[in-house]
């Protein structure tokens, strides 16, 4: 303790020299920079202003006159796949252009029809064989036909494989499930009891 001086005086003392070489400091490195204090301060609540101007969208912060950004006019990254184009010519009604589709749809429609009207027995085994060959005939429509229009989903072997084995394995299944079933494949029922059990 100095004479003189009481004992928060020496604190407050030491805070004011600290605030005050604070000060000194941000002013140097605005004076380093070329500008006031003021104007750097200022500088940063406008830059503040237009970032968060930029993030909220283009009608909150920025000004009519200040730079945009426009949306780009093509897209780029989504081309259509190999075989995509049209199956009709472009004066055609749309269902023409889009017939392979619609085949393969309508006969997993017919499929579908059959298992819920229940109008044959074994309907939902019948009705199951039709949405198989449904997809197969998508895979065989894939690889004979030069476009298939809205069938196409991605490359000509990846929609092949993807039609061909799903319709497969639904057509097989159909054909093993029980009761009755019209195919017998003992390894794959030994699978299927396994699985089951």
């Amino acid at each position: 303790m100095s004479s003189g001086t009481p004992d928060g005086a020496d604190e407050l003392s030491g805070d004011v020299k600290a605030s005050g070489s604070a000060a000194a400091g941000t002013s140097a490195a605005a004076s380093v920079a070329g500008a006031t204090p003021a104007a750097s301060s200022a500088s940063v609540g406008a830059s503040a202003d237009t970032s968060t101007g930029a993030a909220d969208g283009p009608s909150a912060g920025t000004s009519p006159g200040g730079p945009r950004r426009r949306p780009p006019t093509v897209t780029t990254g989504t081309a259509r796949p190999e075989g995509g184009g049209r199956a009709a010519p472009g004066d055609a009604p749309a269902p023409a252009r889009q017939w392979p589709l619609l085949t393969v749809l309508g006969l997993a429609g017919l499929g579908l029809l059959v298992v819920g009207t229940d109008v044959v027995p074994q309907a939902f085994r019948i009705g199951t064989i039709l949405v198989g060959i449904a997809l197969l005939v998508g895979a065989v429509m894939r690889r004979v036909l030069p476009s298939v229009g809205m069938l196409a989903v991605r490359s000509r072997f990846t929609d092949m494989i993807t039609y061909g084995v799903m319709g497969g394995l639904i057509v097989l299944l159909a054909l093993m499930v029980q009761p009755k079933p019209w195919l017998r494949i003992p390894f794959l029922e030994d699978v299927l009891h396994l699985t089951v059990t």
